[in-house]
């Protein structure tokens, strides 16, 4: 019998070949803009989901998202650490916005004004965006950086960079099987194909993940 492909989709994101290679220490200003924008993603998770906590009609998906903003938060203050010391730098001005289609992406995710109204359109719509937008290029993003970390050099991102990625998978699993609950009728995969659409449209310029990372002259097609 095959397994849950969830399952098998998680184990192969924490595969053993994560983290084995690396192309050697990243320099300190792609690992000052990177983790910065880590930091800042993190924290906009936390505030996003926080904010929808308040909102939340099923019990359930309240209770997820409570969990979950918290880790989010523990994620922001681990990257903070992480972020690199020099002198007459604020660690504070590195946690940026990875770019202006994200920004755009958690805009739409917290129904900001001018962003379409409630915040996401509602428990199932919150829902796809996490498990089927967010998490997933999140989790894509955190395994390319930990696939390119030199295992010595980088080895306290390399260990903060494995918590991170088990804590996310765990919260895509469980957040997507929530989203598998609630559609019930073809009119609702239809909102969840639309709504998921949207939302990739705003992003899928930057390329792989959340955070854009600089690409190897080396690497191929599947890199």
């Amino acid at each position: 019998m095959p397994g849950d492909p969830l399952e098998a989709m998680a184990l192969a994101l924490e595969g053993d070949d994560v983290g084995a290679g690396g192309d050697g220490a990243v320099s300190w200003e792609v690992q000052s803009r990177v983790i910065g924008a880590y930091q800042w993603v993190e924290r906009r998770l936390f505030e996003v989901l926080g904010r929808w906590v308040g909102s939340e009609p099923l019990a359930e998906a309240g209770l997820v998202f409570d969990v979950y903003s918290q880790q989010h938060a523990w994620h922001a203050e681990l990257w903070g650490q992480h972020l690199p010391v020099r002198e007459g730098v604020d660690p504070a001005t590195l946690a940026v916005a990875p770019g202006a289609e994200v920004d755009r992406l958690f805009g739409r995710l917290s129904g900001g004004p001018g962003d379409g109204g409630p915040a996401s359109g509602g428990t199932l719509l919150r829902l796809v965006g996490l498990a089927r937008v967010v998490l997933p290029r999140a989790i894509a993003g955190y395994r390319l950086h930990l696939r390119r970390a030199s295992p010595v050099a980088d080895a306290p991102v390399v260990r903060s960079l494995r918590l991170v990625i088990r804590d996310e998978v765990e919260a895509w699993q469980a957040t997507e099987a929530l989203v598998q609950t609630l559609v019930a009728r073809p009119h609702d995969v239809a909102v969840v194909t639309a709504h998921q659409q949207a939302l990739e449209e705003l992003v899928a310029e930057s390329g792989p993940g959340l955070v854009p990372w600089p690409k190897a002259a080396t690497d191929g097609p599947g890199r």
